[in-house]
């Protein structure tokens, strides 16, 4: 079996990926176990001053690291920097953090001592999207492997190259062999992977239909999972916010990696009586983003990462328009590239407020009270962010409660961030990355209690 990449600017092919044997397969994790047996007697220091060396090479060599994510998926390639950038920087944020994340906890017993340790799991498996080829491995590998667990890498079909040059640059700055490995493999290949005694948790960022999969294979065998499964995030704005600067954010917020975020604004529930300003602000808004090659630094939206995404997003559109949505602009694509687009009148039932949507695409709705946008948020199956646009604080204090979220974003738009963990709730899955909690998620918190 092949994997085959294509350029979704051109939809010419770029390469092509033979899956890797079941045997070889077996080796890499192998010799992934009998790395991690060295790896997790290192000490913090040890793991940082390797991680220090991986940031500098992100940061060296951003521009050809740059141009792989680009090719591979279409980001605008001043995006794709910026993506890389993060990843330097998430990577020296565990290196200086770990070992304060991480160390002895003193609790007060009746024992003459009582603590708590923070010990490796194993070998992680990594299954990750295309959408942050970089970003998304970066995110969980660094806090894996900073705790001091191996990593195998599987990356996204149309992503392979990325996740290859990944393996490259832990081998390049000094990672032991097998600590950091990327396998090649189909959907059988990767259950086979998660019953092997050899891996010990699974990190999954995907589709709700992936966590399902992924979570049911590592149920049947106990295993430690964390899934990041998208969202469905509500942009709400009051009247008493500043109409014209929420309009800026929202359209920000919305076009980033050209709609195909999962912390993402996709829902705009905005108060009724500024809602023709916010449509207003938000289509001139929408209407400077220049659409092109992604590789050109004027463009801000590519295309998207494949065909079928750009036609299942016109798909959700047009059902959405024939339920009663208002079309103010865009609602086209041309092959992969999908024009920003943005719907009003938008309400339940329709496809693109009832399910998540992957693309430059802004649903908006209205409403008249607080309680109102309270119940049009929560009315999703998904719970990964929202983001409110308002001067009041006891409202912002009501919200904070009410919204069935993973985080809260205030007067700014969402984003990922090492310092905050990020993760959901509902459909959107479970556990967390970044922060303290992302690097506990694949440990064994250990209590011990000396009489």
């Amino acid at each position: 079996m092949k994997f085959k990449t294509i350029n979704p600017y051109n939809n010419r092919p770029i390469e092509d990926f033979d899956v890797y044997p079941d045997e070889k397969i077996a080796d890499m994790l192998y010799i992934s176990s009998q790395a991690f047996t060295t790896w997790k007697s290192k000490s913090f220091s040890e793991r940082s001053d390797l991680f220090f060396k991986l940031s500098d090479i992100l940061r060296t060599r951003q521009q050809a690291f740059a141009d792989t994510i680009s090719k591979e998926m279409g980001k605008p390639i001043k995006e794709a920097r910026a993506e890389v950038l993060k990843c330097a920087w998430v990577c020296d944020y565990y290196a200086q953090h770990a070992a304060k994340f991480l160390g002895e906890e003193e609790v007060k017993t009746d024992a003459s001592k009582s603590f708590i340790t923070y010990e490796p799991l194993g070998t992680v498996l990594g299954i990750m999207p295309w959408n942050f080829p970089f970003w998304q491995v970066f995110r969980f590998a660094a806090p894996a492997l900073m705790a001091g667990n191996a990593v195998v890498l599987k990356p996204a079909a149309s992503t392979i190259r990325a996740g290859l040059v990944i393996e490259y640059i832990f081998l390049t700055a000094g990672f032991p062999r097998g600590t950091f490995q990327t396998i090649i493999a189909d959907n059988e290949q990767i259950r086979q992977m998660i019953g092997s005694p050899f891996i010990q948790g699974v990190a999954l960022t995907g589709s709700e239909r992936a966590g399902i999969a992924v979570a049911s294979a590592a149920g049947a065998h106990i295993k430690k999972t964390v899934l990041e499964l998208g969202g469905s995030d509500p942009f709400i704005v009051f009247a008493d916010s500043d109409v014209k600067e929420a309009a800026k954010v929202a359209v920000q917020s919305r076009m980033v990696n050209g709609g195909q975020s999962c912390i993402a604004a996709k829902r705009f529930l905005v108060e009724e009586s500024i809602l023709d300003s916010f449509v207003n602000f938000a289509k001139q808004n929408m209407e400077k983003y220049i659409v092109g090659d992604p590789l050109d630094e004027k463009t801000d939206v590519g295309p998207m990462a494949r065909l079928d995404l750009a036609e299942k997003l016109h798909e959700q559109v047009l059902k959405s328009i024939k339920k009663g949505a208002k079309l103010v602009r865009g609602g086209e694509h041309r092959g992969s590239f999908y024009m920003p687009t943005i719907l009003t009148e938008v309400s339940m039932g329709m496809p693109i407020f009832d399910e998540e949507t992957f693309g430059p695409v802004m649903a908006i709705s209205s409403f008249k009270s607080e309680d109102e946008a309270i119940r049009l948020a929560n009315a999703t199956d998904f719970g990964l962010s929202a983001t409110v646009f308002t001067q009041d604080a006891n409202r912002i204090e009501r919200l904070i409660k009410s919204l069935e979220v993973g985080a809260v974003y205030v007067n700014t738009m969402a984003k990922s961030d090492p310092r905050i963990p990020f993760g959901g709730t509902k459909k959107s899955g479970y556990g967390r990355e970044l922060y303290m909690q992302g690097i506990r998620e694949f440990t064994n918190i250990k209590a011990v209690y000396i009489g």
